[in-house]
């Protein structure tokens, strides 16, 4: 890992203090459950950008590190369930309690193979979870349109999801080859990370339910 990588992780981590900072404070005001979530999800993201600064990105290969992860797109994806569609909010929990639990029985269980499918299926959904909700709010005015912005960090996070998920095979997701994929690391978590602030920060929606629309 170079002095660059370092730079930008530590930069996406301040971004992820930042984001929890806010997300505690909407919480007080607002004791709205989707800001836990959103909370949990970018503290595991600082807490992840610290591991990699000191321990490089040998840490990946740690099952437990793989885990805990995942549920930087998990709990995302729950908090906009929990935002914008509050009646599937204990389904989709559900979902996630399983699937982290399947991550993890596979991860000291069972043939990579399967670990690596249901890792990639998991982190598909989440993926299509927070890519849909924030631009198909925006679409029906129930969200302002800086909001979009989440669905583009929630696309980056999922190609370096994916991509990672399939290096454990061996057979790397099209051009994504070990070098490239630690070459771009640093840099898409941080870009990430930075499309998140903006869509959380300038398009930060009002509680909604499901028949309430955002006048603009």
């Amino acid at each position: 890992m170079t002095l660059v990588d370092q730079g930008f992780l530590l930069v996406t981590g301040l971004i992820a203090l930042y984001l929890c900072y806010n997300f505690y404070r909407n919480y007080n005001k607002q004791k709205a459950m989707y800001n836990i979530y959103y909370l949990i999800s970018f503290a595991v993201l600082l807490v992840s950008g610290l591991l990699l600064i000191f321990l490089t990105y040998d840490i990946l290969e740690s099952p437990l590190v793989v885990i805990v992860a995942a549920l930087i797109p998990l709990t995302l994806a729950q908090g906009l369930v929990t935002q914008f569609y509050p009646k599937q909010e204990k389904n989709y929990l559900i979902f996630i309690i399983v699937g982290l639990l399947a991550i993890a029985v596979t991860r000291f269980v069972g043939s990579g193979s399967l670990g690596t499918i249901i890792l990639a299926t998991v982190h598909s959904v989440a993926g299509l979870t927070v890519f849909f909700i924030p631009v198909l709010n925006v679409q029906a005015k129930k969200a302002a349109s800086a909001f979009a912005m989440v669905t583009v960090g929630g696309t980056l996070i999922g190609i370096g999801g994916i991509a990672l998920a399939f290096l454990k095979t061996g057979k790397p997701l099209l051009i994504f080859t070990a070098d490239v994929i630690f070459t771009i690391l640093a840099p898409l978590l941080l870009l990430m990370a930075a499309s998140f602030a903006y869509g959380f920060i300038k398009g930060e929606a009002p509680v909604i339910t499901d028949d309430k629309k955002l006048t603009v």
